[in-house]
């Protein structure tokens, strides 16, 4: 190899070395904030009228300039993955999906982006769950409803993964100011239930049904990536049967209730009442609480 080529190719080299190295940068913020310990503080209402359930619950958090700040990229994080309507429980319910975006650009964010990856066709699960027409009501441009675009996953490795090592990302996830979580509670046939931390599925790529090969583990270490700031579970009704697509009123409880914690597994595990089950009871929140990740156990959490 003569100088000239020697130069050529270490330039080369660099430039690899430089551009691989940018994506480790972002995942390693991401998990840093991820082992930040929140608080296990669940605030809880009850109210028919879901608009005022949502600004109820989040009163009791201190509002949501307590998590968003002005300026703020903000992403909201419904479960949008089912064609399905919203009596029927497999979405997000649209007036709770509205509300917490709006509460985001009260808060003075700079982007409200909203989506999912869905399991049914992605233009008929926005529409039939409600969610695409109420968000469109708001109208305002800092507000983007989007359906997930293949070429914005992005490979990621996995520092703190046990049984995940490398999985791709939402570009759009993983580079957020602010990440809030908005699950619908449903059961769920391996998982036992569908809260926060199964609702972050919804933020990578790859083939999905290798994620339900030992799900639980998997699901804490998608978690160590992109941390929930804030997650709002929706149980104004719950499914309690055939999740997580269910398909008939019957699978369904109303409760009108809602839970919001800066602690995903707090929340995850307090939601359990609803269905006769404890926290204990889901491994993969024994499996968060003993890494670090949150608190399992309600009496020590705080419930407002």
């Amino acid at each position: 190899m003569n100088r000239r080529e020697f130069i050529k190719r270490s330039l080369q080299l660099g430039a690899a070395l430089t551009a691989a190295a940018k994506l480790p940068v972002l995942d390693l913020v991401r998990i840093s904030r991820a082992q930040d310990k929140p608080e296990p503080i669940v605030a809880t209402g009850k109210n028919t009228n879901y608009k005022n359930l949502v600004i109820d619950v989040m009163d009791k958090l201190g509002g949501m300039k307590a998590f968003v700040s002005p300026g703020d990229v903000v992403v909201v994080k419904p479960n949008l993955a089912w064609d399905s309507t919203p009596a029927l429980g497999a979405d997000t319910h649209p007036v709770v999906a509205k509300t917490v975006v709006e509460l985001c650009l009260d808060a003075g964010a700079k982007r409200v982006m909203i989506f999912d990856r869905t399991a049914h066709d992605a233009r008929r699960a926005y529409k039939s769950s409600g969610v695409q027409d109420a968000i469109n009501e708001i109208k305002d441009s800092k507000v983007e409803l989007s359906f997930v675009e293949k070429h914005k996953f992005v490979d990621v490795k996995i520092t703190n993964g046990v049984s995940l090592k490398k999985w791709s990302f939402y570009k759009d996830a993983l580079k957020a100011d602010k990440f809030i979580n908005v699950p619908v509670a449903k059961h769920h046939a391996l998982a036992k239930l569908t809260i926060g931390m199964k609702n972050m599925m919804g933020v990578i790529g790859g083939n999905r049904g290798d994620i339900h090969r030992g799900l639980d583990q998997n699901l804490v270490d998608i978690n160590t990536v992109v941390k929930s700031d804030l997650t709002i579970v929706d149980a104004t009704r719950i499914m309690v049967s055939n999740g997580p697509a269910g398909g008939s009123p019957d699978y369904i409880r109303v409760k009108h209730e809602l839970f919001a914690s800066p602690d995903i597994v707090a929340a995850d595990s307090y939601t359990a009442h609803l269905f006769g089950l404890k926290g204990t009871n889901l491994k993969y929140v024994n499996i968060a609480h003993s890494a670090g990740m949150g608190e399992k156990r309600v009496d020590k959490m705080k419930i407002l």
